[in-house]
């Protein structure tokens, strides 16, 4: 019996530095994603969120539970810079995860420094 076109969950199973964004999507490890991402230890995730407006703590699960290999979470917020709430802020300190809400440039830009230094980062990036 033939099978027809299988959706699965976006996941590119390892750590890559984001080559490009912009036009609604990412570009990393010669792969093209359109959305948003989250780029985690255990890989690269599509993320359903398009907005960082009331981020909370069951939309970044993912980096709750892989905290232990996270130190720094950056947040790219979008085009504009936007806080992130005090529950989420809460829930990542809880876990010892620091927070950085910055546009997604700065996010993409920062999380490529830090993923050549080797360190223990995290990225939630909202596609702009």
């Amino acid at each position: 019996m033939a099978k027809g076109i299988e959706i699965r969950q976006a996941h590119f199973p390892g750590r890559a530095p984001i080559d490009a964004y912009g036009n609604g999507g990412f570009r990393f490890a010669d792969m093209s994603h359109r959305g948003s991402l989250l780029c985690l230890p255990s890989g690269i995730y599509g993320w359903e969120k398009t907005d960082a407006a009331g981020l909370s703590p069951a939309d970044l699960q993912r980096v709750l539970d892989e905290a232990e290999q996270i130190e720094v979470l950056l947040v790219g917020t979008g085009a504009e810079i936007r806080p992130l709430s005090a529950e989420l802020r809460t829930a990542l300190r809880e876990r010892r995860i620091s927070s950085d809400p910055m546009s997604t440039g700065a996010a993409v830009r920062t999380f490529n420094v830090m993923l050549a230094e080797s360190r223990a980062v995290a990225a939630a990036l909202i596609a702009v």
